[in-house]
């Protein structure tokens, strides 16, 4: 049997950033071939992971990638156990690595196919062999379910700590305005561009609500109709984007559709997503 060095211990040790004994334990299962060990804890890992697969997942990061010029953009949700973790600098980088192949890479219909792509921070490495090798450290459940790419140019902003994420595809204007009114967008929630996505049937429970009320105030008929689509005005900018008041506006009323008019910015569709939230 081949003698495991100090040496030997130390360099796997520096390689797979796992315990001591682990390492010692692989190099002397493998014989001392340091690659063979490598395999073994990776081995090792992929069946820690599979019995902690359905350990809750309550922390995580969105990463969002988003380039006007080059017409790309994406949006991934990488999660994982604890707030710890999902600050932790390697995670962070798995998650913009994960967005920007989807992004900029072929793309991919599943996550599987993603992870078997190539990553942008580790050359030569798939990001699911990144993926598993942090997890090999950390020993922490990681779930990667959610993601989406759009082919067009777009505008990105996620909060610092990863907790919310925007991504909106745009015809004109500037980054600089299309990552602001995605900043709107994680402040505000709307829920549509405008109000010709909502649903027709839920606007006209909405106005016949407005009407009764009106009635109960004593209000003519005549004249009710006319208040209810001015009170309508309340209700579009609770859901529609272009409707609400643009949150940097000076003025303190002109709304984000009048903004996006004056820059030549067509807003088209956004995903807009909460950590954990569908």
């Amino acid at each position: 049997m081949a003698e495991i060095t100090a040496a030997a211990v130390k360099s796997l040790r520096e390689k797979t950033g796992l315990p001591m004994m682990e390492c010692k334990k692989a190099l002397t299962e493998a014989g001392g071939d340091e690659a063979k060990a490598i395999e073994l804890l990776r081995k090792a890992g992929q069946k820690t992971a599979e019995k902690q697969a359905g350990r809750k997942t309550a922390s995580g990061r969105i990463a969002v990638y988003a380039d006007m010029a080059a017409g790309a953009g994406a949006i991934v949700e990488l999660k994982c156990e604890t707030a710890p973790v999902a600050a932790n600098d390697e995670f962070v980088a798995l998650a913009d690595g994960l967005v920007r192949q989807l992004a900029t890479g072929p793309g991919a219909a599943t996550p599987e196919e993603l992870l078997a792509q190539p990553s942008p921070g580790k050359p030569g490495m798939p990001l699911k062999e990144q993926l598993d090798e942090l997890y090999n450290r950390i020993r922490e459940n990681f779930q990667f379910e959610r993601m989406v790419r759009i082919d067009g140019p777009c505008g990105g902003y996620a909060h610092h700590n990863g907790a919310v994420g925007v991504l909106l595809e745009v015809e004109g204007g500037t980054p600089e305005l299309a990552k602001d009114v995605c900043m709107h967008i994680a402040a505000m929630r709307p829920t549509v561009i405008s109000k010709d996505e909502l649903d027709p049937e839920e606007v006209a429970k909405e106005r016949e609500i407005l009407a009764e009320a009106a009635r109960g105030e004593g209000k003519p008929e005549n004249i009710i109709n006319k208040m209810v689509e001015g009170r309508l005005r309340n209700y579009y900018a609770m859901y529609c984007l272009e409707d609400q008041v643009f949150v940097k506006a000076e003025d303190g009323k002109t709304t984000v559709g009048q903004v996006a008019k004056q820059a030549g910015m067509k807003m088209k569709r956004f995903v807009h997503w909460e950590l954990g939230k569908e």
